[in-house]
């Protein structure tokens, strides 16, 4: 008889995490799960539906820290694979990059430590485009898993700075002294999708901002986007695929849209409650003023222009996966920020 498999999902409070916990829990996985704090356990399980019955012991939670030793290797015991989505997300702009540089790399290498040290096989860790697609000028790109993002180029926000040196730490980690552990990452664009309760990603801010009519005009600025049930399966399948995914990685993305387009879609589809969301365009000069002024603002302005193609094609060729289209996930995203009350009427 197969033994049930067991898995560390880092940062279970999370976005992503809290999609890929309900796959896993469904197909009868044991799951850990990292919080940083134990408060929050019942709030998770009535979320995930893990409160009671067969769930509820389907589903262990341990306190861990990305920046603390202790928790990580009592997580990491008896799992066979282990799904690091833990990373801070900020919806500000920090005032130090450290702030997000530094757990962000050294949360990786912790739980890449406890992985190691407990014999898990396969650690699929979710890192982002912003460690493939920036610092290569404005102008139209095309890019591949192949890319790295430039940090020698000035003005890299620090998301994106911690991206790329946590995925780069962690991929020379496992290079040096990761042993037979299986490691590859999965590189979403822009998440969105639906929301399970008030603590959703930042990126859903986005969303948010535009129902709630806080920017007076659409600046000249674009992203990828993909749904989190989506980048949760590519997930999984990495997780169970039966050939090797070591040194792997997977851009998840359903394809390049302007800030305008997301708009157009809110309007069309939501009709009066989408009456906040502006229609006109913000001339670029505009931003640029703004951007003296605002930190926010001036990240946006470094956008101006820039179309950042992301090719999801290796993810399709080699583990099946596809994406719906991105109307799905954005208006999924409104009608469960509207739902739970989380639009100013």
């Amino acid at each position: 008889m197969a033994l049930t498999p067991r898995i560390l999902v880092t940062g279970g409070s999370g976005y992503i995490a809290g999609v890929l916990i309900r796959q896993l829990l469904a197909a009868g996985w044991q799951v850990h799960t990292t919080l940083r704090d134990p408060q929050r356990e019942p709030a998770l399980r009535r979320q995930l539906g893990a409160d009671a019955g067969e769930a509820r012991e389907q589903l262990r939670c341990f306190r861990a820290d990305l920046l603390a030793d202790a928790g990580w290797a009592e997580a990491a015991a008896g799992c066979s694979h282990m799904a690091h989505l833990a990373s801070p997300l900020p919806a500000g702009v920090p005032r130090n990059a450290n702030e997000l540089i530094v757990p962000a790399r050294d949360g990786a290498l912790r739980a890449l430590h406890a992985a190691r040290d407990a014999g898990v096989r396969r650690v699929v860790m979710t890192s982002s485009v912003a460690a493939i697609a920036y610092g290569h000028g404005p102008g139209e790109h095309r890019f591949t898993e192949a890319d790295w993002t430039r940090l020698e180029t000035p003005g890299i926000p620090a998301y994106i700075q911690s991206k790329t040196i946590a995925e780069r730490a962690a991929r020379d980690w496992v290079a040096r002294e990761g042993g037979g552990l299986e490691f590859c990452t999965v590189n979403p664009s822009v998440v969105l999708g639906p929301v399970a309760s008030a603590d959703y990603s930042a990126s859903v801010v986005l969303v948010r901002s535009l129902l709630q009519g806080r920017m007076p005009a659409l600046p000249r600025i674009g992203f990828g986007v993909v749904d989190v049930r989506d980048v949760a399966e590519l997930h999984w399948r990495a997780l169970t695929a039966p050939v090797s995914m070591a040194d792997e990685r997977f851009i998840a993305c359903g394809g390049f849209l302007w800030l305008r387009e997301v708009a157009a879609v809110l309007r069309a589809e939501l009709g009066a409650q989408a009456r906040r969301v502006p229609t006109l365009q913000m001339p670029d000069w505009a931003v640029r003023l703004l951007a003296r002024v605002s930190p926010t603002v001036r990240a946006a302005a470094s956008e101006l222009g820039t179309v950042r193609h992301q090719d999801a094609s290796h993810a399709r060729e080699v583990l099946g996966w596809a994406p719906r289209p991105q109307r799905e996930a954005i208006v999924a995203t409104a009608r469960d920020l509207i739902e739970l009350g989380l639009v100013d009427s």
